[in-house]
């Protein structure tokens, strides 16, 4: 933890939706890290509250976590939530594609709906910065997941100009699948590799970005201190194909679990309903608005906000993008044209996460 963030962070009351998620727990940590005056923790799943609380417990000991059940979908529990709130990081979410794409409106009260609730709820209680994590497929979407997740974005970043003159300053940080969270496919590789395969594998040239839950975080946390309103922030993420992903995972486990890795079987079952063959970071649209520093793209508001002028960036984001990690021939960030990971490093990523489970 940065210097900066720790005092950034330390007197600050913060409320974190999804608590209990791979990403909201995760920004916990760091916050307790940095003795954040007071963490609450809203989820509405009590089994992952409960591991939470107890795991928190045990590496902290007495903390400053306040554990909240409570739905997205709850207006009025959400404005008791953010009561005396600074900071909030909006992480609750349906994020399974295909269970977004047969269960449509649910997506919607929760990914839409649900944040809508938490805004006005920020505006209510005049918290300072407002923080929504979105994901890639919010870009040029073709499921629903997407497209609700797009919504959230929209939502967050039109609620710069529609708090009035209350002080709430809204922004997003997108980014592609995090390293092993619930949503991922690296559980179910790794269970598939756990009872003898076969790995099923929708296509192995098919592409994703892939970051760290560690790295995730850090973005998150910077984003906070950057925002000034309107911002959507991205890291600047490698990616991988879905086949050496595979390949890699069954090289390091299966060992652990009984098996050559040459005796489990992939087995190849074709793109399901609402996937992309290669994801998308930013739309050329959005990368005219686009700034650049070493870890982010920063994507400025493409309306006129109080007090933020399009044609002066400022300082901080005044790097032109670069022709290394957008396409050269359109200004697109996609999967398949910036660095890919090799299996060397998707194997060093998955000793790591290894040791972190152990960790935690």
């Amino acid at each position: 933890m940065e210097k900066s963030l720790a005092a950034y962070f330390k007197n600050k009351n913060v409320l974190i939706t999804g608590g209990a998620g791979s990403i909201g727990s995760q920004i916990a940590r760091k916050l307790l890290d940095c003795k954040t005056k007071l963490i609450r923790i809203l989820d509405i799943d009590e089994t992952a509250q409960f591991e939470l609380e107890h795991e928190l417990l045990k590496e902290y000991g007495r903390n400053g976590a306040r554990f909240l059940m409570g739905d997205i979908r709850d207006h009025l529990r959400m404005k008791r939530a953010l009561e005396n709130i600074d900071v909030v990081f909006h992480a609750a979410a349906l994020k399974h594609v295909p269970s977004c794409e047969y269960n449509a409106f649910e997506a919607v009260k929760t990914n839409v709906q649900g944040t809508q609730n938490v805004i006005e709820a920020a505006m209510e209680n005049d918290v300072e910065k407002f923080i929504t994590i979105s994901t890639d497929k919010a870009v040029n979407p073709v499921n629903v997941m997407g497209a609700t997740k797009l919504l959230a974005e929209r939502l967050t970043i039109s609620a710069n100009y529609y708090k009035g003159d209350r002080k709430t300053v809204f922004s997003c940080v997108r980014f592609g699948n995090v390293w092993g969270s619930s949503g991922s496919v690296v559980p179910v590789f790794t269970r598939q590799i756990k009872h003898g395969g076969p790995v099923t594998i929708t296509d192995p040239d098919m592409t994703r970005f892939v970051m760290s839950t560690d790295r995730a975080v850090e973005l998150v946390l910077k984003a906070v201190q950057m925002s000034k309103g309107g911002e959507v922030f991205i890291f600047k993420m490698p990616s991988l194909r879905i086949g050496d992903l595979a390949e890699a995972l069954i090289d390091e486990l299966a060992p652990k679990y009984g098996y050559r890795p040459g005796n489990i079987k992939t087995k190849i079952i074709g793109i399901r309903p609402g996937e992309k063959f290669h994801e998308e970071l930013m739309t050329e649209e959005e990368s005219v608005w686009a700034r650049e520093t070493k870890e982010m793209l920063i994507v400025q508001p493409p309306i006129e906000l109080p007090g933020f002028t399009l044609k002066t960036p400022g300082n901080l984001l005044n790097v032109p993008l670069t022709e290394a990690y957008v396409s050269k021939k359109r200004r697109k960030v996609t999967s398949k044209n910036v660095p890919l990971l090799g299996k060397a490093e998707i194997r060093k990523l998955v000793k790591e996460k290894e040791v972190h489970n152990a960790h935690h």
